[in-house]
């Protein structure tokens, strides 16, 4: 939550600043076609229906500074790869006697905690909901989200097996609300408060009412 606000400062006061562009992150235009990563590979995606090539999918919801976190995401990667990297040397040093004992240890520490941030990182990252679409059919959930290297990753779901909000304990105020699925597979998190329903009615079609409060729960 706290690393959520502090990119969002970052970011701007709102989505207008959202909006610019910047070299290397996530990038949308408004029209499905012109889809693109700036300075990347293409998305993959993840178990694909068949047939979703020639389907038409409308965008309900978007978060803006998912571009933001991919990009930590892969500095995150980048920054923790030099860690690791420098740990060998570190014990060749230390068995010339060129560094210390406590030197070695601190390396040590700073490589195992780098690689415990990057794991945490990547596992909230991977569930991040960057973009929601569905279909025009309204039966196949698109979500865009980024893999554990950062780049964008599209997964398709039945929208059958999306369970509605309302049928969940999750409050669409909160920070961060979870999208589950009656098959267990994997939970995305959707973050309502500082995302955006651009298709109120397609996104409803598929989450159910929003605006409950948790004493009507």
């Amino acid at each position: 939550a706290a690393l959520l606000r502090t990119v969002l400062r970052l970011q701007g006061p709102g989505p207008a600043a959202w909006g610019r562009p910047l070299h290397g992150l996530w990038y949308f235009s408004r029209q499905e076609h012109s889809k693109r990563w700036v300075g990347s590979r293409s998305p993959t995606s993840k178990d694909k229906p068949p047939g979703t090539e020639t389907e038409k999918f409308h965008m309900v919801y978007r978060f803006d500074a998912i571009r933001a976190f991919g990009f930590l995401s892969r500095l995150k990667v980048a920054q923790t790869a030099l860690t690791v990297v420098a740990w060998p040397p570190g014990f060749y040093l230390y068995s010339q006697g060129l560094i210390t004992f406590n030197s070695l240890c601190f390396m040590s520490g700073l490589a195992s905690f780098a690689l415990a941030m990057l794991c945490w990182m990547s596992y909230f990252f991977r569930r991040l909901v960057g973009i929601l679409y569905v279909n025009d059919s309204g039966t196949i959930l698109r979500v865009a989200h980024l893999n554990f290297w950062g780049w964008r990753r599209d997964t398709y779901c039945l929208v059958a097996e999306v369970i509605p909000l309302t049928d969940t304990e999750e409050w669409s105020q909160d920070l961060f609300v979870r999208i589950k699925q009656y098959n267990g597979k994997q939970t995305f998190y959707l973050t309502l408060r500082y995302g955006r329903i651009l298709d109120t009615e397609r996104f409803t079609k598929v989450f159910g009412l929003l605006g409950r409060s948790r004493e009507a729960k």
